[in-house]
């Protein structure tokens, strides 16, 4: 088990703020792209911050978009569709869509609009 499914994603989710801020984009559209790629609505995000929640249970409880599969591209060297684990891939898929974000690609084509 990789140590990252055992980590919470509300000590995460600064690094991500911090990430996509520093670039120019806000916590609102962080927010968004979390809650399109989860399912969650804001209260559920809230409380999975709140309690601590670990990647592992976080994403056993998302009802993921259904066209995840339109996430492609590099994540740390690894191309995020290769991914062979389904949770590590999810974790990417996130990573992946922070990193357009910050990398100042529009909402829509983040979104997969």
């Amino acid at each position: 088990m990789h140590r990252i499914f055992t980590t919470s994603f509300a000590s995460v989710y600064p690094l991500y703020i911090a990430k996509v801020e520093r670039k120019g984009r806000t916590v609102e559209e962080l927010d968004q792209v979390i809650r399109w790629l989860t399912g969650f609505d804001e209260a559920a995000l809230r409380r999975h911050l709140a309690d601590g929640t670990t990647f592992e249970e976080f994403f056993a409880e998302a009802q993921l978009n259904p066209n995840v599969s339109s996430i492609t591209g590099v994540v740390c060297g690894v191309r995020v569709e290769d991914v062979d684990d389904p949770l590590m891939q999810k974790i990417r898929y996130l990573d992946k869509l922070v990193d357009e974000l910050a990398k100042g690609r529009p909402m829509d084509k983040i979104l997969r609009g």
